[in-house]
């Protein structure tokens, strides 16, 4: 498992700015549902426990 480095700024309700070693992306949550501008999503299933996948 590797080092991973990233930094998120809140942008507006539910948007936010992510920033990491890869480049920059904006990423919109709504409810449980999160969708990044990288096509990926995840889905929020319970505490602690969630579903990616690609778009």
């Amino acid at each position: 498992m590797g080092l991973a480095f990233y930094r998120r700024k809140r942008i507006g309700r539910g948007l936010n700015l992510n920033f990491s070693k890869s480049g920059a992306s904006v990423t919109k949550k709504v409810g449980p549902l999160s969708l990044s501008s990288r096509r990926r999503g995840s889905i929020r299933l319970g505490k602690g426990l969630s579903w990616r996948f690609k778009l």
